[in-house]
């Protein structure tokens, strides 16, 4: 069949589009919610050790701590449009993998000439070497595949001294090359007389004190690093140092502890109020605004406005303004000194920002919540969070807090799906808590069997818009194995399938480390272990047949039907043969210019040979396409020039993805 070709006004893509195969940024968004809610090939009725298992295991050169992500239908440099998978691992390489396949399509090296991996630090948080421990970030650009930005630690051992470095890096997702500008080593300083005080009536930034754990994030085309210390080691304060998505130039830096004032008896020298979250990085809201919470450190005296006089913002959930990258409100706990005292930091767990709630009254709420070491959850307004109260013992200045609601601290984030919201503490079970009347239920409404101990669980969510909900968990497992597992996401007693099931140990695949997230994207999970990313998916999926012969396509552009870059197609299928076609149905548009993308929130990426290309259901209501019957959709895409063209494909049966 002959291509298709289609004259359009040239409309750019934006940065990051939002693909439903794409998972570009650590737990799926910027607001942290941990959901894909376009997985519509994995189901509560096909995650079962009889149909789900693993695929095959990619192997690396190190631990995997950063979250694996998934790009679709990519062209890269030399292979191909290919569906791929990004690992990060801590001896400071880079893989892009054929997501489908299995197949290495690049790797690169991070490091310098002559150049090694950090060592521990004096610190078992990482070991045993630090390279990239932060989540990635990705975009997705109108005239190449897409960057990936990241910070790499490392050191040059020389004769008298070690240099240690920590740099942003910028790659193509072409082919792992370094785009112009990258990398950029990190350097900052603060007005401060805290820990790293220079005489000079600042701080300063040294590489070898801090590791960049928390995931990266992207908003408004400013790249956000946040960092922490090696375990409680002095000489360390609490940096956010925000770049340029194009040329990489430092924009905005804070610190939030610049002083260390009132010290304590766990870090006498001020530190503290830096940024972990067992690699969770700052959430970001629509409006703006950037949230996090910081770890134990000093909280100083306030001002009349209630904000610390000294800029000290220890055991903090933070609300910072991304116009001048400062703190415009906060929630403290009244208890913070006595917390932090006692190493009970708030910064263990990261934020997730919730969608707009309507409480009992009627009036729609914006929340966010949070949770660390003291085994509370913390739900916050941001539009007014409560600041701290120093007038009673208590904690009755934030929106809700729900005491001990999570028997045990949290060392990782919560997911959110469709008014349930999931927590994994260590030593516990996984937690659903639900929403009534824009509050959260002051227990948990369900939770598993299993007790995830060491490190607890960050869950992850996949759905097909409120349907077929799955909760996704990684239990780093007392044997030392890992472990999937996959729950009813209405009902966490429910455990759909886990990884020892199926005999034989099938389905193992490696040492467990902590900390690690599940990505699920395009009908595969993809899970680390201490030296690989598994894959997992469906089993058996039955073939495809190649239909395009016994149909008929007719394709017409709505020039009125354009919005934010997107140019919509209406297209029709009809059944030009003599039997009935049954579903699922699906148009894929093959060898789609590399310019263009299908941005349909219905879209998807085949893996049916050849691989890669994006396709839209066209599956009729009533499952089948009989004889003469026509089918049609409004289809969007987006192109950076003044044509689209597809080989345009039909294919019937499950097998599609």
């Amino acid at each position: 069949m002959d291509f298709k070709w289609l004259a359009l006004p040239a409309a750019l893509i934006a940065t990051s589009p939002v693909l439903a195969t794409d998972v570009l940024t650590f737990h799926n968004n910027p607001a942290r919610t941990g959901l894909n809610d376009q997985e519509t090939i994995l189901t509560p009725s096909n995650v079962t050790q009889n149909t789900f298992g693993l695929l095959f295991n990619l192997p690396v050169d190190g631990k995997v701590d950063a979250q694996p992500l998934y790009i679709s239908s990519i062209q890269i440099r030399g292979v191909g449009r290919k569906n791929v998978v990004i690992i990060a691992t801590e001896h400071d390489s880079v893989y892009a993998f054929d997501a489908d396949s299995g197949t290495l399509c690049w790797q690169v090296s991070l490091l310098g000439d002559n150049e090694v991996p950090s060592d521990k630090r004096g610190c078992d948080q990482i070991t045993p070497e630090i390279g990239i421990s932060a989540t990635p970030v990705i975009t997705r650009e109108s005239d190449n595949p897409g960057t990936i930005y990241l910070v790499a630690m490392s050191k040059k051992i020389g004769k008298t001294k070690t240099v240690y470095h920590q740099r942003l890096h910028a790659l193509s997702l072409a082919d792992g090359s370094e785009i112009a500008g990258s990398p950029v080593e990190i350097e900052a300083s603060f007005p401060g007389k805290g820990p790293g005080y220079d005489g000079s009536r600042h701080v300063i930034f040294n590489p070898a004190d801090y590791k960049e754990a928390a995931a990266l994030l992207i908003d408004n085309n400013v790249i956000y690093t946040t960092w922490a210390s090696h375990c409680a080691l002095e000489h360390y304060t609490g940096w956010i140092i925000g770049y340029h998505v194009s040329s990489l130039a430092k924009l905005r830096v804070l610190n939030v502890n610049p002083n260390g004032r009132p010290t304590s008896l766990i870090l006498p020298d001020g530190s503290g109020g830096s940024f972990w979250g067992s690699g969770a990085g700052l959430s970001a809201d629509n409006d703006g605004f950037l949230y996090g919470l910081t770890e134990e450190g000093p909280f100083g005296e306030l001002s009349a406005e209630g904000f610390p006089k000294n800029g000290d913002y220890g055991d903090t959930f933070l609300k910072l303004s991304t116009r001048e990258l400062d703190v415009v409100d906060y929630f403290t706990p009244y208890n913070q000194g006595q917390d932090g005292g006692n190493d009970i930091d708030l910064g263990s767990g990261g934020t997730l920002i919730l969608p707009e709630i309507t409480t009992a009254s009627g009036q729609i709420v914006h929340l966010a919540v949070g949770a660390g070491k003291d085994g509370n959850i913390y739900v916050v307004n941001r539009d007014r969070m409560g600041k701290v109260n120093r007038r009673t013992p208590d904690n009755s200045n934030v929106y809700q807090e729900v005491q001990d609601a999570l028997g045990g601290p949290v060392f990782g984030s919560p997911a959110y799906f469709n008014g349930y919201l999931f927590y994994g503490p260590i030593n516990s079970t996984l937690k659903q808590f639900t929403f009534h009347g824009g509050l959260l239920s002051t227990y948990a409404t369900s939770a598993t069997t299993t007790s995830f101990d060491y490190r607890g669980t960050t869950p992850s969510v996949s759905s097909s818009g409120n349907e077929s909900g799955i909760v996704w968990a990684y239990e780093n497992a007392f044997s030392g194995q890992a472990v999937l597992h996959a729950y009813n996401a209405l009902h966490l007693t429910q455990e759909l399938y886990n990884s020892t099931q199926a005999p034989n140990g099938r389905d193992a695949f490696g040492a467990a480390n902590k900390f690690i997230v599940p990505t699920i994207c395009n009908g595969k999970v993809f899970v680390a272990s201490q030296s690989s990313v598994a894959v997992f998916g469906l089993l058996a999926p039955r073939p495809t047949q190649n239909v395009t012969q016994w149909v008929k396509i007719n394709r017409k552009e709505d020039p009125a039907d354009r919005e934010d870059g997107k140019i919509a197609v209406k297209i029709s299928v009809t059944n030009t043969g003599t039997e009935t076609i049954t579903g699922p149905i699906s148009l894929v548009f093959d060898e789609l210019n590399p310019e263009c993308c299908v941005s349909d929130p219905k879209g998807s990426t085949t893996t049916a040979t050849p691989t890669g290309s994006f396709y839209v259901n066209f599956t009729p209501s009533s499952g089948e396409l009989v004889k003469d019957q026509i089918e049609t959709r409004i289809v969007k895409f987006r192109s950076a020039t003044e044509t689209i063209r597809y080989r345009p494909r039909v294919l019937a049966g499950a097998g599609i993805p």
